[in-house]
């Protein structure tokens, strides 16, 4: 089993509003640092390039319970998944993430891309409350 870090946010906005502009792979790009600069659809794929080269991107279909789960597919044929999900809370939506730190992955590497995911939430954050 890999160790995983739940990193979570609350949003201040209803979540029929904060799921239905979440869901879409293209508001992805919007606030995922990862993706920011490179997503983009090629065909039926969705594609974001990778410091090892092009990935392809696959996301969990609009559905009725708030999962945002996608997979990135590495050139070298590595898959990461990437839970996250969306859950109503009173007024407000919850936003979680499971990230699993990767066996290749030193202490260092970890810490990183915790950071990176906390400001990808709170980028999303500030897009859902604006």
């Amino acid at each position: 089993m890999l160790p995983v870090r739940i990193i979570t946010r609350s949003i201040a906005c209803p979540f029929e509003s904060a799921y239905d502009r979440a869901h879409r792979p293209e508001f992805f790009s919007e606030w995922a640092a990862g993706l920011a600069s490179s997503l983009h659809r090629e065909g039926d794929a969705w594609i974001a390039q990778t410091p090892t080269g092009a990935a392809e991107v696959r996301f969990s279909p609009r559905n009725d319970f708030g999962v945002l789960d996608h997979h990135v597919l590495l050139p070298d044929g590595q898959d990461i998944y990437i839970p996250l999900r969306m859950i109503a809370n009173g007024e407000g939506t919850e936003v979680s993430l499971w990230l699993f730190r990767q066996p290749e992955m030193d202490d260092a590497m970890f810490e990183r891309d915790t950071t990176m995911v906390e400001k990808d939430l709170d980028t999303l954050k500030a897009l859902l409350e604006g």
